[in-house]
């Protein structure tokens, strides 16, 4: 069952790790608008548009641009439309701008597993160090 309960910026915040100011600059650059407005003027979200700041917070760690960010949500908007949906060569070409994103998004996660297995090499050759030099008390 889908989750219709509305929710101000702060829940949201909350439920993805995000900055109010985070949040405010992704609706300032197009990247999420909020469902609905209170009437005291208060931004308001339901779970689809918590879904869907999930899914930016999930691209930034790969270094995608607001205008890549913006291109693949817009992708992803029209393959799940239910009204206006595309259909035969357009659906095609965006499933595979879709699948042009997965694989730039694997392979910047393979860059970032390398890295991090540099940084954890770096960090077990310091530890090593600190273990080894001399005059350094043993421990018992």
């Amino acid at each position: 069952m889908t989750e219709h309960r509305q929710m101000q910026i702060g829940e949201v915040a909350e439920r993805t790790g995000l900055s109010l100011r985070t949040i405010r600059h992704y609706e300032e650059v197009g990247l999420v608008i909020p469902s609905a407005r209170s009437k005291g003027g208060f931004r308001l979200y339901t779970s689809a548009d918590v879904d869907r700041l999930m899914v930016i917070r999930r691209m930034k760690p790969l270094d995608f641009s607001l205008d890549e960010m913006r291109d693949l949500l817009d992708i992803t908007d029209r393959l799940a439309a239910s009204d206006d949906a595309p259909a035969g060569e357009d659906r095609e070409r965006l499933r595979e701008r879709l699948d042009t994103y997965r694989e730039v998004a694997d392979a910047r996660c393979e860059t970032l597993r390398a890295r991090l297995a540099m940084a954890e090499d770096f960090a077990a050759t310091l530890r090593q160090r600190l273990e080894n030099e001399p005059g350094r008390p043993t421990q018992r």
